[in-house]
């Protein structure tokens, strides 16, 4: 999952598109990135691993100088990255491409070939998102004319998504001519659109979370419609085509309303906040339904994204809502992170039991999910050891069963807790009294309830019916790339790649 953001403004946009990557820095913390355009038409580009803050000092952002541009937050899908693999990617023909992605390619390596093969293109790195960049570039060549317009920019858009399968939701920039955004054809990543009025005309952004509008003063215009591309010219005016056949379902990825997007944020007309309440109202009901005698004494959150859910879940059964559990907030998402040593470590580091709200008490804690276990086995032995008599864990969403191919570090399908276990394996598993998973028809319903229209998501990871189409060869290859070994393995070589790289 990674954060994509585009400015086209009257003034330096420098500073708009650094407090923009703050704002969806939890989309992505290993890299960041920006690049801008001045009047002449050069680019100026500075990214890093590390998160926005460490990235970018005053140097860096005096040298980013003009009044459009784009930025990206990084989160790897496969272990740990090198700065190598930090977007925007840049190609300089033709016309000099900058381009950010969230997401994932599901064809990338048949694509690599085919860049090589038919193109003439080098792919420098492991990342799709280089990938998906020399494609659009190789698309836009077709216009083979100085004088490029929004129609040459939307034929090449289609021609990506003729070319390109799974999830993508793309900004790029071509020097001197514009912004550009773009969601796959089934939009399963979200991209927003936004403006402001200033004193010298309209200024225009793109961005994957309409949070970023909101904290730069900028309306919420509307979502991209799935396979859209919206290209916003060096003149600020706005220019607006679905470039994909049209014959697909729209199907967002619902993982967004469970854990990813910001509570603060409206995706496809759906409040993230809201539908997170009713998740909880629902899951409440599901309790109050199957266990009616129930003995909890009292609901806590394991923060942050557990925390709508169970004020709800408290409300609907009359149970005490209490925090229990204090978060350390410099410790990163511990479910992308690394072999299971470093996540039960940085658990016990990201949060602390307040003891007090436990000893004695039955608990049931509330979390947004379960991936792997080992952080929700690690919360449980936190209650206990806090003086917990016992302790029960209720998920937001359904068992995870399957691995996300679309953008989401949700690891091979035999490190996932819910892969080929029952409920009471799984219970066992994290050492908890009891366990109650959301079902995924109140899930739906749940998000669904904000926006009618939406008839369909991507519950992949939940059902393993993905919206794209995906083989077992696909499968077996990212499991190969995500399994713990390979992760570990890949992290060395990249650390020993940018030792060298620094000396």
């Amino acid at each position: 999952m990674c954060g994509v953001v585009g400015i086209v403004g009257q003034s330096p946009v420098n500073q708009a598109l650094y407090d923009a990557l703050l704002v969806l820095q939890h989309r992505g913390q290993d890299a960041a990135g920006i690049v801008t355009c001045d009047e002449d038409g050069h680019l100026h580009l500075r990214k890093n691993n590390g998160l926005v803050r460490d990235v970018f000092h005053e140097r860096h952002m005096r040298n980013l100088t003009g009044h459009m541009g784009i930025g990206h937050v990084r989160y790897p899908t496969a272990g740990s990255s090198s700065s190598a693999e930090a977007q925007p990617f840049y190609v300089n023909s033709p016309y000099g491409i900058a381009l950010g992605h969230n997401g994932n390619l599901t064809n990338a390596q048949e694509l690599k070939r085919e860049l090589f093969l038919q193109d003439r293109r080098h792919i420098n790195t492991e990342s799709d998102s280089e990938i998906l960049l020399n494609v659009f570039a190789q698309e836009l060549l077709k216009a083979d004319h100085l004088a490029l317009d929004a129609d040459d920019i939307f034929q090449a858009v289609a021609g990506v998504h003729r070319r390109c399968k799974g999830a993508y939701a793309v900004v790029a920039m071509v020097a001197g001519r514009g912004v550009l955004a773009f969601r796959d054809p089934h939009g399963i990543r979200p991209v927003v659109l936004g403006q402001r009025e200033g004193p010298e005309g309209f200024e225009y952004m793109l961005a994957s979370e309409s949070v970023a509008l909101d904290t730069l003063g900028f309306e919420l215009v509307r979502d991209l419609e799935p396979g859209e591309a919206v290209f916003v010219d060096a003149q600020a005016r706005v220019h607006s085509k679905v470039c994909s056949n049209g014959d697909t379902t729209f199907s967002p990825c619902i993982f967004e309303y469970v854990y990813f997007a910001r509570p603060d944020s409206v995706i496809d007309d759906v409040f993230v906040h809201r539908a997170r309440m009713r998740m909880g109202t629902r899951l409440g009901r599901k309790i109050l339904r199957e266990w009616p005698d129930h003995d909890i004494d009292v609901i806590i959150p394991i923060p942050d994204t557990g925390r709508t859910v169970a004020i709800e879940m408290a409300h609907e059964m009359n149970v005490k809502y209490r925090e229990g559990f204090i978060k350390n907030r410099y410790i990163g998402r511990t479910f992308i992170m690394p072999g299971q040593t470093q996540r039960r470590k940085s658990v016990r580091q990201k949060l602390n039991a307040i003891a007090l709200e436990f000893k004695g008490k039955n608990v049931l804690l509330v979390d947004d999910s379960i991936v792997r276990g080992t952080t929700s086995r690690e919360i449980v032995m936190m209650a206990r050891e806090a003086g917990a008599k016992k302790v029960y864990f209720a998920s937001a969403a359904p068992p995870i069963r399957y691995p996300n191919v679309y953008g989401i570090d949700m690891p091979a399908a035999e490190e996932l807790i819910a892969f080929g276990r029952t409920i009471d394996e799984i219970c066992r598993s994290i050492a908890a009294d009891r366990l109650i998973y959301q079902d995924l028809e109140d899930l739906v319903e749940a998000v669904r309830k904000g926006n009618p229209k939406l008839t369909r998501f991507d519950c992949s990871v939940f059902d393993g019916d993905y919206v794209t189409g995906v083989g077992p060869e696909y499968l077996e290859y990212i499991r190969q790339r995500r399994n713990d070994v390979a992760k570990q393995k890949k992290a060395r070589e990249y650390a020993h790649l940018d030792l060298y790289n620094n000396t």
